[in-house]
């Protein structure tokens, strides 16, 4: 029996190195013993000489990369037999998902994709320090599986201009604006209880509670409660759920007529008198707003540096963006950003935004499925788009889709047939795809095509902005 150690934790280096001399050496999952939790030797002398590295599916690395951060100490010997089989000729393993291996491992992927968005969407910074010491922020998680590292680069990428911490039992990150370290697990009591915002960010809170809309079933299926205790504003929880039938019969009581029917035209026409001068104060407004179609956590601000020479128009916020408060984060917001480095445009010299400010979805189990908004939608938006980018001021608009396009001109635009340079109501534009279209492609060729047009179309777009200039 071989016995093969590793270090404790994800250990991605030391599981690849290890499982390249497993292959090499032609031994079979049955002879072999793991050990998560000491000091590695492959094989001692034999070690010196590394292995060759495997020709894997991509599938099969992807499911590797996350199935090591579980915690179940069977890990290593189920991906172990999942490398062995599929050397052994059984390229397509991952496609059956009857077979008992990949059902597993399939249930430790998912689990291990649910704890990343947990400590994504629940993990709360606090404040130490002061201006003498230099402003710092710690945060504690208590995350169920080996994800510190696989979440350090969405947190760096995120807060990259503040110096932070990152407390877990498991570990620790610590980031100083320029460079990322680990370090050793923590305790409870080494992170902060609270800090000076937190006490205005509670009473925000039980200010915009509507007892009235008060789901705790569904409000545990997203949020655990195992997950509170890292939340500051869930001690608020209890006594705002206890509370909100009396708050409930007080609304009532205070009602003094028959609701009005909401007007979206009518709502559009108030905000404009408003006549906001600045675009700080043009997206205070829209922060404010009530979505059109309920349901959104927030509404999306565009973001950018006014006087951006180019600017990007999406449909509308999606899922991740909703839950960050950033537009462009999912993955057409990754597909974009990949595209705008092979056009030669960098993210933060454009102006980027969307149509409509509000995620519109439809509710399944726990997921929330994209909606397209529709055309009376995109016209209660637009007052705020072309107020938007008269602050900006591009010299080029990117329309990102029909959406975009009929957010611009106002009438629809058929993307297909007029794609390419045109004026767009007051607007130079380049009409183009929006980057989902290019995920939604099933065929890898097609892919490509469109992705070399997409590229196309922003280098054209550069081209233009500069001719202007």
């Amino acid at each position: 029996m071989r016995r093969m150690v590793l270090q404790a934790g994800a250990d991605q280096d030391g599981f690849r190195a290890a499982i390249r001399q497993l292959a090499a050496a032609g031994i079979p999952p049955a002879e072999v013993a793991w050990d998560a939790g000491g000091t590695p030797d492959l094989f001692g002398e034999e070690a010196a000489a590394p292995a060759p590295h495997l020709a894997l599916p991509r599938a099969v690395a992807e499911l590797i990369e996350l199935v090591l951060c579980h915690r179940d100490p069977a890990r290593h010997a189920l991906l172990h037999t999942l490398v062995w089989r599929v050397l052994q000729g059984e390229r397509a393993l991952l496609e059956v998902q009857s077979d008992p291996l990949v059902h597993r491992l399939e249930m430790m992927r998912k689990s291990v994709r649910r704890d990343l968005h947990k400590m994504h969407a629940f993990l709360r910074f606090r404040r130490v320090g002061d201006d003498t010491a230099g402003e710092r922020y710690v945060a504690w998680f208590e995350p169920e599986h080996h994800i510190l590292e696989a979440t350090a680069d969405f947190f760096v990428t995120r807060f990259r201009g503040v110096a932070w911490s990152i407390l877990t039992p498991l570990g620790s990150l610590h980031w100083d604006k320029v460079a990322l370290t680990q370090g050793p697990a923590a305790t409870r009591a080494d992170a902060p209880d609270s800090d000076a915002f937190e006490a205005g960010w509670l009473g925000y809170y039980e200010s915009t509670f509507n007892p009235a809309r008060v789901n705790p079933t569904a409000m545990r299926a997203e949020m655990p409660k195992k997950y509170w205790r890292h939340m500051p504003e869930a001690a608020a929880i209890p006594e705002l759920i206890h509370s909100a039938p009396a708050r409930v019969r007080e609304m009532i009581a205070r009602q003094a007529m028959p609701p009005v029917k909401r007007d979206p035209a009518r709502a559009v026409a108030a905000m404009a008198r408003q006549a906001p001068e600045t675009l700080a104060a043009l997206n205070q407004l829209i922060a404010a707003s009530a979505p059109l179609v309920p349901g959104a956590i927030r509404a999306v601000l565009g973001e950018g540096p006014e006087g951006a020479p180019i600017a990007f128009v999406g449909e509308q916020p999606g899922d991740q963006e909703d839950l960050q408060g950033r537009c462009f984060v999912g993955p057409a917001g990754q597909m974009l950003d990949q595209a705008l480095a092979d056009s030669g445009i960098a993210r933060g010299s454009a102006y980027l935004t969307n149509a409509v400010k509000h995620f519109k979805f439809e509710q399944r189990g726990k997921r929330r499925i994209h909606q397209s908004p529709t055309a009376g939608e995109v016209k209660h938006y637009r007052w705020w788009l072309m107020k938007e980018l008269s602050f900006v001021q591009p010299k080029i608009v990117v329309a990102l889709g029909a959406t975009a396009a009929l957010a611009l001109a106002g009438s629809p635009v058929a993307v297909t047939r007029q794609r390419g340079a045109r004026r767009l109501g007051e607007w130079d534009a380049v009409v183009t795809t929006h980057p989902s279209y290019l995920l939604r492609l099933p065929d890898e060729t097609a892919r490509r095509q469109a992705y070399e047009a997409f590229v196309a179309d922003l280098r054209l777009a550069l081209s233009l902005a500069a001719c202007d200039g």
